[in-house]
């Protein structure tokens, strides 16, 4: 294949394709390409992106860099095997720049030797920031490649949500929106995913198990699925949702009503098949944060006893890992550390990252993002907004547009949001309690490695559709 032939003579034959299999002839060489191939996989025009793609993910294979499924952990979690205040998994979206902001993720884990984490992108974002699951997959693991982690790395498909809006409109083909959603991030490597049908709740019902019948015969429904196409040996990790985030806080009854349904359901159309192994609560955040007239942030109290009692229940009663915080990457830093003594088994952070990556983007670049703002995305701004309010609810839509232009930020601009990151991370990940988590994941997980097919990765791929009414 020509297309191969070229990209393998730019990084200087450091890879090689043997019989349909990726392997690392120098990694040295590899890696002074990886930053090269991290942008051609984001920015190439088809099919060298696609190629590409394949290459890094069986490169990182053959360095022993091993897409997982953080199931197993967390069932262990859930048998009382880890401590339940051990420490709090973050699951990080990496919306601007994945590669560099994986450079900095793992440059903090080998440091600290951390392994108990998760990268993850959510429908939505996938629409927005124009990131198809084998390109965030890709940026992930070349990250992994030059900073030389090694072991498994859990990539996350987060809120893979039903629009309640399309669902009224056509109820089977959003569902199958999803089914498809997750068929195509399975195959990229994505083997962590939350199912996300809490925005089907129907709160005006006269019965908690009734407000969440839809919502947990769904959930069951597209575990039944994911159960049914994940690779051989690969247990995924599947995550439910009994509240949607910003609603009210959720309540032992709905948590209770939502899993002794949703476990009755999936036992009648998939016997046996493994269910959930977390569950996502409201605690009272939302997501990106209630911003004020003048840009900030407003503060946000947490219920940390509805998290506490939630993961107990979901643990003794269920056999979980606990349950998730969500919209909590605004919150003060000096909040986090309560996230493990609470229980949570992980905490969903996601747009403190993008604001650091605006906080230094390019003056030029800002104006031109916020212009683009105002003639396209008007409609999203509500009434009696302040411009500031504005342009911090909606430049997340603008990352896609604007993904060339932002990965050609000036060098300096780019050193100084990866040094910003480079910190942020730190202390996340001291808050909570990440020192030394690679020992157990080492000895819960058992990472599978599943080949990559050149063919498969050059096939069509999909779409989310309209993803303004979906969640991050």
């Amino acid at each position: 294949m020509q297309v191969l032939n070229e990209i393998l003579d730019k990084i200087g034959h450091s890879i090689a394709v043997e019989d349909g299999v990726v392997k690392v002839k120098d990694e040295g060489e590899l890696k002074k390409h990886i930053p090269q191939l991290a942008e051609m996989a984001a920015l190439a025009d088809e099919p060298v992106k696609s190629v590409v793609h394949f290459l890094i993910r069986g490169a990182a294979l053959d360095l022993g860099i091993v897409p997982s499924s953080i199931h197993s952990l967390y069932m262990a979690r859930g048998r009382g095997e880890i401590a339940p205040d051990a420490f709090t998994v973050p699951a990080m979206n990496l919306r601007v720049l994945p590669f560099l902001a994986a450079r900095a993720v793992f440059r903090n884990a080998i440091a600290i030797d951390a392994g108990a984490l998760i990268l993850e992108i959510a429908r939505s974002e996938i629409g927005y920031t124009d990131q198809r699951p084998a390109e965030y997959v890709a940026e992930v693991l070349a990250a992994a490649i030059i900073e030389g982690f090694r072991g498994p790395v859990f990539i996350q498909g987060d809120h893979f949500q039903i629009s309640p809006k399309r669902y009224k409109e056509n109820a089977e083909a959003e569902v199958q929106a999803v089914r498809d959603l997750a068929a195509e991030a399975i195959a990229a490597g994505f083997y962590n995913i939350d199912v996300d049908t809490s925005t089907l709740v129907d709160l005006s019902k006269p019965t908690v198990p009734e407000q969440q019948a839809l919502n947990f015969t769904l959930s069951a429904e597209l575990t039944a699925y994911i159960r049914s196409i994940q690779p051989e040996g690969i247990t995924v990790s599947v995550g439910g949702e009994i509240g949607e985030v910003g609603g009210h806080n959720s309540t032992p009854e709905e948590l209770r009503a939502y899993m002794d349904g949703y476990n009755r359901h999936l036992e009648q159309i998939a016997p046996s098949a493994a269910g959930l192994s977390k569950i996502s609560i409201q605690t009272g955040t939302s997501h990106g944060g209630v911003v004020l007239p003048d840009g900030s942030i407003a503060k946000v109290k947490v219920d940390f006893n509805t998290l506490k009692t939630l993961s107990r229940i979901a643990r003794e009663e269920y056999g979980l890992a606990g349950a998730v915080q969500h919209g909590a990457s605004t919150l003060p830093e000096d909040m986090f550390g309560k996230f493990p003594e609470a229980e949570a088994c992980e905490i969903h952070l996601a747009t403190n990252f993008m604001n650091i990556a605006y906080n230094h983007m390019p003056a030029d670049l800002k104006e031109r993002i916020y212009a683009y703002l105002r003639e396209h995305h008007a409609h999203e701004r509500k009434p009696g907004w302040t411009d500031e309010q504005f342009y911090y609810k909606t430049r997340k839509r603008a990352l896609g547009p604007f993904k060339k232009e932002i990965w050609g930020m000036p060098e300096e601009a780019k050193e100084t949001i990866f040094a910003d990151w480079q910190a942020q991370f730190k202390r996340l990940f001291h808050q909570l309690k990440l020192e030394g988590t690679r020992e157990v994941v080492e000895r819960t997980v058992e990472p599978v490695v599943v080949l990559p097919r050149l063919a498969d990765y050059l096939a069509s791929e999909g779409g989310v559709g309209d993803a303004e009414d979906l969640s991050d």
